[in-house]
């Protein structure tokens, strides 16, 4: 447990000295590799508008965030709902939800993730977070680790958690975590801010044009801009067109 308790404060000074998102990933991919977990993500909803800090695989994140699986994930719900640190993977999990929900489970598998942690985090208006650590092991080794240094993780997400807010949200302006884009969102707003239409865009990334219509208003949605052209000119201003 010393060794524990020595991660974690190590942890604890090295967040004081974070600055931005780089940092925070560091910071996170270290303490999560000494409570010996493989991952770790901190997704953070507000009015339902995901940011994300993260070491999963990215084609992982990517696709989650395509699929709009922050809508469907069983463990983001269930940090909805509770405030206790909870762990989940493996068969109990799996076998409980809806078929789709199953499916994601087992889609999740095929990138290693397996099983792990959460802790939820509520914020004021409407504002939830949840961190997790997540390994490829089965539910019932990680269980048994969760067990032993539970306290630790809930304290590692609540930290987290706090400096992320005081340090990478500034006021009501630009929030520093990039709100997360699809790499096929980021492709359609690019095209669309150099005057290229819905046929355009369609052709220049081969795809259908009411498939580039719906990545186009998933990122007007998460960038919360009333029109196509103002979510252009804020994800601009943002910085998240290539």
């Amino acid at each position: 447990m010393r060794r524990t308790e020595h991660s974690f404060q190590e942890f604890v000074d090295a967040i004081q000295m974070a600055n931005g998102a780089a940092d925070f990933e560091r910071v996170a991919r270290r303490i999560t590799e000494r409570l010996g977990f493989e991952w770790f993500a901190y997704l953070r909803l507000t009015d339902n508008v995901p940011t994300l800090i993260s070491s999963y695989p990215k084609s992982w994140t990517e696709r989650y965030f395509d699929l709009r699986y922050q809508d469907l994930d069983p463990v983001v719900q269930r940090a909805r709902r509770e405030h206790d640190l909870f762990n989940w993977g493996g068969g109990s999990p799996r076998a409980m939800g809806t078929r789709e929900q199953r499916r994601f489970f087992d889609e999740a598998m095929t990138f290693g993730i397996n099983s792990g942690v959460t802790v939820p985090i509520r914020g004021g208006f409407g504002r939830m977070a949840a961190f997790t650590l997540a390994t490829g092991e089965s539910a019932a080794q990680s269980k048994q680790l969760i067990a032993e240094i539970r306290d630790v993780i809930q304290l590692v997400g609540l930290y987290f958690d706090t400096h992320v807010a005081a340090k990478l949200t500034v006021g009501a302006e630009a929030p520093l975590i990039k709100t997360v884009l699809t790499l096929r969102e980021r492709q359609c707003l690019a095209w669309a801010s150099r005057g290229k239409t819905v046929a355009d865009i369609a052709l220049l990334v081969g795809t259908a044009p009411r498939t580039v219509v719906f990545h186009l208003e998933n990122a007007r949605r998460k960038l919360d801009a009333a029109s196509i052209a103002q979510c252009v000119a804020e994800a601009l201003r943002r910085g998240l067109l290539p």
